[in-house]
């Protein structure tokens, strides 16, 4: 084969193995009255909201099937942003009670929100922000929110003083938690983000039905035996964690907002 041929064709390869599927959507439709957060999904308001496909590898077809599944609902009103996450587990585990800590060295849960919202430049105009909110959890219902003013890519900063002003959440065990010695089902996750939470750092405002929001979900699962606190204690070679997520990533890398799904707000399922 011609040497500029293989190029082009290696070149081809990479792009193709980089490339995401196309980004899932979702349809949040306005809860019937304010929801319960008490970790159990048992509120009737959820009877309206349809679960997610089951979370994926992060690379997509590229990585393997999730060993647990993973999958999540939304809903919202006038005041919050409703999230509700299952999260199948044999052995449900927790360590870390430091809020802001760094969660996903446990197993978590998280989202990333980038609702529409635009800046002043300085010649006067306006342009889309580049910014965007992430948030972590735990099964000790421990939390980490943070705001990163574009992808770290992009010469982005995590900005931790950010807290949710008014936030809610819990979390259910299916099971006993940090005890290894039995069978857990999992765990369930309720949060309840107010939309003015993030008016501190975009000018952003309650939606609409009609509306659109850029959104990911994410699970970090650490295998059986992998030290997620302490990377340097595994065997050298030895598999680290496993991302699993609701819409692919096209690589190991969740900071690419252009990848993520779409949250479409409505009224009535």
């Amino acid at each position: 084969m011609h040497r500029s041929a293989l190029i082009l064709l290696l070149t081809a390869s990479l792009a193709s193995a980089h490339a995401p599927e196309t980004p899932r959507s979702y349809d949040c439709y306005r809860a019937p009255h304010p929801i319960k957060i008490d970790g159990k999904l048992d509120d009737p308001a959820w009877r309206r909201a349809s679960w997610t496909t089951d979370f994926v590898d992060i690379r997509g077809d590229a990585g393997p099937t999730p060993r647990f599944r993973t999958r999540a609902k939304l809903l919202w009103d006038d005041t919050y942003l409703y999230i509700a996450a299952e999260l199948q587990e044999p052995d449900v585990k927790a360590t870390i009670t430091q809020h802001d800590a760094v969660i996903y060295h446990d197993n978590d849960f998280e989202l990333f929100l980038k609702p529409p919202a635009e800046v002043d430049t300085p010649d006067g105009s306006k342009q889309p922000a580049t910014g965007y909110f992430e948030f972590e959890i735990n099964a000790l219902n421990t939390s980490w929110d943070l705001y990163l003013d574009k992808p770290y890519r992009l010469g982005g900063h995590a900005d931790s003083s950010w807290n949710i002003p008014g936030l809610k959440t819990a979390v259910a065990v299916q099971g006993t938690l940090n005890n290894p010695s039995d069978t857990d089902h999992g765990w369930t996750v309720e949060i309840a983000i107010p939309f003015a939470a993030f008016a501190s750092r975009l000018p952003v405002t309650a939606p609409h039905a009609g509306d659109q929001w850029r959104a990911n979900f994410s699970r970090v699962e650490w295998p059986k035996g992998v030290d997620g606190h302490n990377p340097a204690n595994n065997k050298p070679g030895v598999h680290t964690e496993d991302n699993w997520v609701w819409t692919p990533q096209g690589e190991i890398n969740m900071h690419i907002p252009e990848h993520w799904g779409y949250l479409n707000f409505r009224n009535q399922p």
